[in-house]
């Protein structure tokens, strides 16, 4: 073989490495867009002091306003906003949020869940069935002759808001969204978690959901876990730490 023939052979060669090596580097970019649920009696406005960090931080957010009216319609609320997104996402739900993420996660575009304060249900499961494993402490939580669930507001501040104003408590107390109580009993078709990373947040001084059941459930899923002495808003009462952990998740979840 001629030398001019075998260099060439070698630079081709090269130059296919160093594309596959491009193409790696570009899967593990991280994940710039950032995508966030609420949970039961609040909506999205509760991400606005996590969302700026993550803002400031270069990342672009969105914040999910899911109607709670079905399950279905809240899962098609989140799926909604990845789609829209312009690359993969990390999703992010608190309380109730979790069941959303857990099956809207499913979807192609989410690199990565995170559980804040949240339901992590299996396959088959649904929060209502793990809340029965290890009831919380709140009795507060009362029942509309059409089926809705709300907060008694003279407990909110207490079981709901605990490490929070209490004039912001008061105002989420008559202002709380009232979610359809069959959204809370629908179970999982595929527990996103078991394909995809996760990452979560337990609220050691959590009211709303037993602090057990979060450890569990995260536990049981493998994710990587932090714990804040928060009541069940913890996105709210420490969005700094909070913040920290999804920049994690978006980091870390491009190399998986």
């Amino acid at each position: 073989m001629k030398l001019s023939s075998y260099l060439t052979r070698i630079a081709a060669a090269a130059a296919l490495s160093a594309a596959a090596l491009g193409s790696q580097a570009a899967t593990a970019a991280p994940v710039k867009n950032i995508v966030l649920v609420h949970g039961y009696f609040a909506d999205g406005s509760g991400w606005q002091a996590v969302s700026k960090i993550l803002t400031r931080d270069g990342y672009k957010v969105s914040v999910v306003q899911e109607p709670e009216t079905s399950f279905d319609d809240d899962v098609k609320a989140a799926t909604r906003v990845v789609d829209a997104q312009d690359g993969p996402s990390i999703l992010v739900g608190h309380s109730y949020g979790g069941a959303v993420i857990t099956e809207a996660g499913n979807d192609s575009k989410v690199a990565g869940l995170v559980y804040v304060a949240a339901f992590q249900p299996d396959t088959g499961e649904t929060p209502l069935e793990l809340s029965k494993k290890m009831p919380a402490a709140t009795k507060a939580i009362k029942a509309t002759a059409d089926g809705h669930l709300y907060i008694d507001p003279a407990s909110f501040h207490e079981d709901f808001a605990a490490d929070l104003p209490a004039a912001e408590a008061r105002f989420m107390a008559i202002s709380q969204v009232m979610p359809a109580a069959q959204t809370f009993n629908v179970p999982i078709s595929h527990a996103a978690w078991r394909t995809k990373p996760s990452w979560a947040v337990v609220a050691s001084a959590d009211r709303a959901i037993n602090p057990d059941l979060e450890r569990f459930m995260t536990q049981r899923a493998g994710s990587k876990t932090i714990e804040l002495n928060s009541s069940h808003v913890a996105y709210m009462s420490h969005p700094v730490e909070v913040a920290k952990l999804i920049e994690q998740a978006a980091t870390h979840s491009g190399k998986e």
